[in-house]
């Protein structure tokens, strides 16, 4: 593998403080939605939602990642109230229950805001910013960290045939065009961190060559962020169902672990908790977990 730059190695925020040289945290996906594309419909009741996020965060998670809207390819966006309606009350219900930071996976700066102000603790923005610009401002005021994702188009449009002339160079610029206005916006670059975006306007060749390649994010400085729980792309190289890519997400997630992750996202926390730790124990040489 190539040298790798490093990347900044701690987010400190309010109350928290994520070394990023301990481990390879954990994100856990707690989707309020009847249609993702993997659990759509599981946690859509608030309680059931509490009660999921509750068990990830026992299992291992180290951030929950609560969204209201599916960006499953083809989605159409979701009205404002919904979104509200669906997400406030979970966040509102789980921040008074555990003290791991809740991010709230949205684009829009009034989900961002209401959010925030339920207990929320970071902004995890697909669009990194393009779609709903104050969102960017009101994350340098709250002082949280923001994730700024690649995607090309939009949720609706994202996987029509989507090509690049230059897979890296054009990713890697975009995420270091919205870094760069990000910082200048006033959030704090040690805040920043960066999410490839696989399987958001990407070919099944391009995820497995960003997951292979991933070390070259490093280049930005800035923690990696890395989704790839259950995606298309897995089911294409296994030919299985949604339901049955568990085994191929922990592949995915140890080689994005390996090859220069800080945070992996995923629906099943306990069995990435577990292959992260061994990673971790590979890259690290010792059984014993740093401090």
């Amino acid at each position: 593998m190539p040298p790798q730059v490093k990347k900044s190695n701690s987010l400190k925020w309010l109350s928290h403080n994520l070394n990023l040289d301990s481990k390879t945290f954990i994100m856990g996906i707690l989707n309020v939605t009847p249609d993702s594309f993997s659990d759509g419909g599981l946690h859509f009741r608030i309680d059931d939602a509490v009660e999921h996020g509750l068990r990830m965060a026992n299992e291992g998670a180290d951030i929950i990642d609560v969204g209201g809207e599916s960006a499953r390819p083809f989605s159409d966006p979701l009205p404002l109230e919904e979104e509200l309606r669906r997400v406030i009350p979970v966040i509102k219900a789980l921040s008074q229950e555990i003290d791991i930071p809740i991010s709230i996976d949205t684009y829009k700066s009034d989900v961002a805001r209401q959010a925030l102000e339920a207990g929320a603790k970071m902004v995890n923005d697909i669009s990194a910013m393009r779609f709903d610009t104050a969102i960017g401002p009101l994350v340098a005021d709250a002082g949280v960290p923001i994730v700024l994702m690649h995607m090309k188009g939009t949720p609706k449009n994202m996987q029509v045939n989507p090509t690049y002339k230059d897979l890296f160079g054009e990713v890697i610029g975009f995420l270091s065009k919205a870094m760069e206005q990000a910082i200048r916006i006033g959030i704090r670059r040690d805040l920043v961190i960066i999410d490839p975006g696989i399987g958001f306007g990407k070919s099944f060749d391009d995820n497995l060559k960003i997951i292979r390649g991933l070390h070259r994010f490093c280049s930005l400085g800035q923690p990696i962020l890395v989704g790839t729980s259950n995606k298309s792309f897995i089911g294409h190289v296994l030919d299985l169902p949604v339901q049955s890519r568990e085994t191929g997400t922990m592949a995915t997630i140890a080689a994005a672990a390996m090859n220069g992750a800080s945070i992996v996202r995923a629906h099943n926390v306990r069995a990435a908790k577990e292959t992260v730790t061994i990673i971790d124990a590979i890259k690290s040489g010792s059984s014993k977990p740093k401090a």
